[in-house]
């Protein structure tokens, strides 16, 4: 089987997935180890036996709609490559807001000395290490209740040249530090009689880590809840939110004392990050 074949074959297998050129083409690459343009100019170039059975057992999984990014264990954001597995969430790009929104107050903040921050509910790590990567003057803490999902965020800071204080901890339970400038999470935030109605992909991520209560918003009442006694006085805390979660979420930082509370919007205009002092 030549390069050429091999795509032929992948996109057969897969007719009924959405973006299956792009996925194939993914595999492909991911299985030689290649680019995807050396796939173009070098299609009659023969497979060995070795990667003929690996990119079938990976076209294989994916029509078991197991994502792409657990096949190829690896996702990039924010100009990073990361590792993802079963055990964490797949970084998605809408996150980069909540990251770039933590970063440009940060800027504008301009502190003399070192910025504390905790991210919660870390999964991969994607969100601490992004911060630690573009904020000079930081130290960055983060945590997680999942072991498997710590050991991930780890991996991923050694290979991102990143130092992050990893805490296996539900929510703020272990945290022994305090004093923290920010505070940031992208936590569970899905309903969870929506839960069975998502796409089977997604259904294949941990329900840890999409599960937000029966209102979707478990997480933002007990984070918000417990944050003060873990924040500087003047310190500022960041979610990410779901599209319709707006309104619902300002009130519960109202609710307990968060004030020049602000809504932040991504690219397609969707209600993104929630910000409040």
């Amino acid at each position: 089987m030549n390069i050429r074949e091999a795509i032929q074959i992948g996109l057969k297998n897969i007719e009924n997935i959405d973006d299956k050129y792009f996925k194939v083409m993914t595999l492909l690459s991911n299985t030689l180890n290649v680019q995807k343009e050396y796939l173009i100019s070098h299609d009659k170039e023969e497979l060995t036996n070795e990667q003929e059975r690996e990119f079938l057992i990976k076209i294989n999984k994916l029509k078991q709609n197991e994502p792409l990014q657990y096949i190829t264990g690896k996702q990039f954001f924010f100009g990073m490559e990361f590792k993802v597995n079963e055990n964490v969430l797949i970084p998605r790009f809408d996150t980069e807001v909540l990251v770039q929104s933590v970063i440009d107050y940060c800027k504008e903040k301009k502190p003399n000395g070192e910025l504390k921050i905790l991210d919660l509910c870390t999964g991969s790590g994607i969100i601490g290490i992004a911060l630690a990567k573009n904020i000079e003057k930081s130290k960055v803490y983060v945590s997680d209740i999942s072991y498997k999902a710590l050991e991930i965020a780890k991996e991923n800071a050694n290979k991102n040249n990143v130092n992050i204080t990893c805490i296996e901890s539900n929510l703020f339970e272990k945290i022994n530090e305090n004093e923290f400038d920010i505070i940031v999470s992208n936590p569970p935030y899905i309903e969870r009689n929506i839960i069975p109605t998502l796409d089977e992909e997604v259904k294949k991520e941990p329900i840890i880590a999409l599960d937000g209560g029966n209102s979707g918003l478990d997480f933002y009442e007990n984070i918000s809840k417990e944050a003060k006694r873990y924040l500087k006085s003047n310190g500022c805390i960041f979610f990410e939110i779901g599209y319709n979660q707006r309104v619902a979420v300002t009130e519960i930082l109202k609710k307990n004392g968060f004030i020049k509370i602000e809504c932040i919007k991504d690219l397609n205009g969707l209600d993104r990050v929630i910000k409040g002092e």
